[in-house]
């Protein structure tokens, strides 16, 4: 196998027309703090931290170049999120493919050497639909993202489409929403405040 895009290291059997790698579910509900992945590595007790990349690609892309370096790290964590990214509406679609097959190619490495990992679930408009819930688990528990969504009334629409759509296709055991949860959302659903208002409020003396 040619040595590049980690084909070297794993070529999984992939699903959908993309041949996108398949997640497995996990069925356990979080019980730990959240934190983001640029925090991993100073973390000073990560059997009490689940790991999300609800932050800027850059942060987490390394987890992609050298996927090596970092299992027995994450191996220390409760749990993580499988890594988010991004699949803007004004990306190029074979940008966005290829950063969900980048997405299920590490999730799926991260599960095979023990890691639980939680899906990330994305999407953009409308023709996302088509790929986006493509290596999801059905009956699992999994993460959103409402951050940067509700700023307007179409981006708010794009989001609640998506979250629809997957309700319906993938019937979440539950799901983990960072950031704001919009009151469309119903109530099979568990919201965690970003870290940076969890800072804030610790800095106020709010949260311990």
């Amino acid at each position: 196998m040619i040595d590049f895009e980690n084909l070297d290291k794993c070529l999984f059997h992939g699903v959908g027309y993309y041949d996108i790698p398949q997640i497995e579910p996990v069925t356990e509900y979080p019980d730990g703090e959240f934190i983001p992945m640029n925090y991993a590595n100073k973390e000073k007790n990560p059997a009490e931290k689940i790991i999300h990349c609800f932050v800027h690609d850059y942060q987490f892309s390394r987890y992609w170049n050298r996927p090596d370096n970092y299992i027995q790290r994450l191996s220390q964590f409760r749990a993580v999120c499988s890594p988010d990214f991004s699949t803007y509406t004004d990306m190029p679609l074979a940008m966005q493919i290829y950063n969900h097959y980048r997405k299920h190619w590490i999730a799926a490495y991260w599960q095979r050497h023990g890691i639980t990992v939680y899906p990330s679930i994305s999407w953009s408009d409308e023709r996302s639909f088509e790929w986006c819930f493509d290596g999801e688990p059905r009956g699992s528990v999994v993460a959103i993202s409402s951050v940067g969504t509700q700023a307007d009334k179409k981006s708010k629409r794009l989001f609640i489409r998506g979250y629809e759509e997957m309700m319906d296709r993938l019937k979440p055991l539950c799901v983990i929403c960072y950031g704001r949860v919009p009151k469309e959302c119903g109530q099979k659903i568990i919201g965690i405040p970003p870290y940076y208002d969890v800072i804030v409020n610790r800095r106020k003396g709010l949260v311990k």
